[in-house]
């Protein structure tokens, strides 16, 4: 990373410097969200506090920022305009069913997707890592040696591609998985819809509806008729889904929701139930219709070709969603709700991430680390010129094996590096952000949750 030292301005100790570096990059990151709802970024910002690998995940906007200052000797013309994921850290990645109905196993998150440096993904991914093996105690010299062995996974992988065609249809299933990625596989084929329904919805006279949860909120009349014609134009914007059995769009009921998890806080959410496959009330299938966020790569990356290309930021969601998984859900799409864009996908039962917790030893851990290697050069590869859109119009696994030439080992290393110093970094952040935050020091949230006084 670049040295920041040389940049403090006088009389203010680097650390000072820093930490208004991190309130400044959260708040212009998500200064239009929280003045809508500064108790969901309070929420967000306490979740953060819990340790430096929460932060991590919340502050991918202050990731981005420090790739705008930090050399990449791992791109050029081509391997700087591929889809990245985005956000690409240990937690995001578990089962969904694809379009086949397939169990998968790969990434299952897609707000921050964009083009950008392929070597992004892996740096974000790999100091996350290290920050996740720091909670565990590893060693460096241990982390050092599973982050070598995630990313020799990807670069055969990626080999892999460049001798064959089949990288669309690549996928870790349970035919091919192992340790802990086969376990949460299994796990999932036993989920079933009907256990989601019973969770989120309840049964009156023969008919399905939403339950009154706390974090549900009925609709008005006219906000519910705006709402249904977003779902409408929704309809137009699904791929056809090639299955035996097609579901019924009638809309059962409706429920306003808060966002999803550390980054999603703020956002406008809805819950759309539909009619199922039949009208056995077992197979209703459950929407939701959540407004895009801005992805973080987006701020760094100044192309306006790419930003051109898509209508608003639930399209962009979608389209990533697409290239990326390559099988996506039949029930992807988009649609606009005031002018502003939302992405609707299924709320499924068959998305389970994968569990880290009980994954300790490095002898359980690297069997995991292969996985998530070949998944992540699966992510890569998949949204190139053999896709539907014509944003990367060349094969992506050929210009990545083209950049890295013979310098395997040399990338390795840097990449490895860059992950060991970047985690200790952010540990460090985690801390600046803290005492900001309970200081009061971040504009238009109060730590204590206190309204300031006018």
């Amino acid at each position: 990373m670049a040295d920041r030292a040389d940049l403090t301005p006088p009389g203010e100790s680097p650390d000072d410097a820093r930490q208004q570096q991190i309130v400044d990059v959260l708040v212009d990151a998500f200064s239009v969200l929280m003045q809508a709802d500064a108790d969901a970024f309070r929420t967000k910002f306490r979740k953060m506090a819990a340790d430096p690998f929460a932060f991590y995940r919340g502050s991918a906007c202050l990731f981005y920022a420090d790739m705008a200052t930090t050399e990449d000797r791992w791109c050029d013309e081509r391997t700087s305009r591929v889809w990245i994921q985005g956000d690409l850290h240990a937690e995001n990645f578990g089962t969904y069913m694809d379009g086949q109905g397939r169990i998968v196993f790969d990434v299952n998150d897609f707000d921050e997707a964009y083009l950008g440096h392929v070597s992004w993904d892996l740096r974000r991914f790999a100091a996350s890592f290290a920050l996740l093996a720091w909670r565990k105690a590893l060693g460096d010299d241990v982390i050092a040696d599973m982050l070598a062995r995630y990313l020799g996974a990807y670069l055969d992988q990626v080999t892999a591609f460049t001798r064959s065609d089949d990288d669309r249809s690549f996928a870790l299933l349970r035919e091919n998985t192992q340790g802990a990625v086969h376990d949460v596989v299994l796990a999932t084929t036993a989920r079933t819809r009907l256990d989601l329904l019973g969770r989120l919805t309840v049964v009156e006279d023969y008919e399905r509806r939403f339950a009154d949860r706390p974090r549900n909120r009925r609709l008005d009349d006219d906000e519910r008729a705006v709402l249904l014609r977003a779902i409408e134009r929704w309809q137009e914007t699904v791929h056809p889904p090639r299955r035996r059995r097609d579901v019924a769009y009638d809309v059962k009921d409706v429920v306003g929701t808060g966002g999803f998890g550390i980054g999603s806080a703020g956002l406008p959410a809805y819950n759309v139930l539909l009619e199922g496959y039949d009208q056995a009330l077992e197979n209703d299938v459950v929407l939701s219709v959540k407004q895009g966020n801005v992805p973080a790569p987006s701020r760094i990356v100044t192309d306006p070709e790419i930003r051109a290309y898509f209508e608003h930021e639930g399209h962009r969601t979608a389209v990533s969603q697409r290239a990326l998984q390559a099988n996506a859900s039949q029930f992807l799409g988009h649609t606009e709700i005031d002018g502003v864009g939302f992405v609707v996908a299924e709320l499924s039962p068959y998305e389970v991430d994968l569990d880290w917790d009980d994954l300790t030893e490095p002898e359980e851990i690297g069997p995991v680390l292969d996985q998530l290697g070949r998944a992540t050069a699966k992510l890569h590869c998949v949204g190139d010129a053999d896709s539907d859109h014509a944003l990367v119009p060349f094969q992506t696994e050929e210009a990545i094996a083209e950049m890295i030439g013979g310098r395997r080992e040399e990338f390795v290393a840097d990449i490895v590096d860059f992950a060991l110093s970047y985690a200790q970094r952010t540990r460090a952040d985690h801390r600046l952000f803290v005492d900001a935050f309970r200081a009061g020091r971040i504009p238009g949230i109060s730590s204590s949750g206190a309204h300031p006084v006018a």
